[in-house]
């Protein structure tokens, strides 16, 4: 087990993970045959979206009778969670897989708890996420935010997707509640996929890397010049006021996302 704090490196042949508990518990580094796939900085690689995802409106919302406020680190809503701005601690590790968890605590209104694990192969990377309850049910939401790199040193990264829908954006950034036929990008939008996530990143004649989860929501990310997200979530922007999910007691809130690559 490594020490508390420490970054966690996890290796599958020529597949290299690195996982930062201390910021966030996010990938801070995907290495495939020595190619980083994602954009470096601490505000990026892959952080974990909970327990809510994308732009909570106002950060307001609202658990049967109870209005709940929260902090607005994106004027004029509150957005990713605040997983990504958490300590979280080691469960356990070996030489390719890794768990941690944190408990919820203030800003969020709920006790419970929020683990994440990761299990690399040599052609695959898959992520977990679970929120359980120490007591009183409530609305949540989990999912990822990945910035893959747009261009790796050849071409840049083409995006391939078949959705049933958009969700329309309004001028405040949240879904209008009012779905669309997919339109083309620029996109920071969250789209539809009843039969689950499915994404392919295309970097030509280097890598190709499918993003799938059995949700069917996902944002795409692309207004950046140096990166582009593919995001699978647990429901849309604003979801735990249009879309809750409930965990409750006997029924914690589980996503999973696989991440399949193959050299070209």
């Amino acid at each position: 087990m490594s020490d508390v704090g420490k970054n966690v490196r996890l290796t599958a042949g020529d597949a290299e993970l690195t996982v930062d508990p201390v910021h966030g518990c996010r990938i801070s580094s995907l290495r495939i045959g020595g190619t980083e796939l994602l954009r470096q900085g601490e505000r990026y690689g892959c952080f974990p979206m909970v327990p809510w995802c994308g732009r909570t409106g106002n950060g307001l919302f609202r658990s049967g009778g109870e209005l709940h406020q929260l902090p607005l680190n994106s004027p004029p809503h509150a957005i990713h969670g605040t997983g990504r701005d958490t300590a979280w601690k080691p469960a356990r590790q070996n030489e390719s897989e890794a768990a941690f968890f944190y408990d919820l605590a203030d800003p969020w209104p709920y006790r419970g708890r929020v683990t994440q694990t990761f299990e690399l192969t040599e052609d695959s990377l898959t992520l977990s996420l679970g929120i359980e309850t120490y007591g009183d049910s409530f609305p949540a939401q989990a999912g990822w935010h990945p910035w893959f790199r747009r261009n790796t040193g050849g071409q840049d990264v083409r995006v391939d997707f078949d959705a049933a829908w958009q969700e329309e954006r309004g001028d405040d950034h949240l879904p209008t509640g009012r779905r669309i036929d997919p339109r083309p990008g620029p996109w920071d939008d969250c789209f539809g996929m009843p039969d689950g996530v499915d994404v392919k990143l295309t970097w030509p004649e280097q890598l190709e890397l499918t993003v799938r989860s059995r949700d069917e929501w996902v944002v795409i990310y692309d207004e950046q010049a140096e990166a582009v997200c593919v995001e699978p979530q647990s429901g849309p922007p604003n979801g735990l006021n249009t879309a809750p999910r409930l965990v409750t007691p006997i029924e914690p809130l589980e996503i999973t996302t696989t991440w399949n690559w193959v050299r070209l």
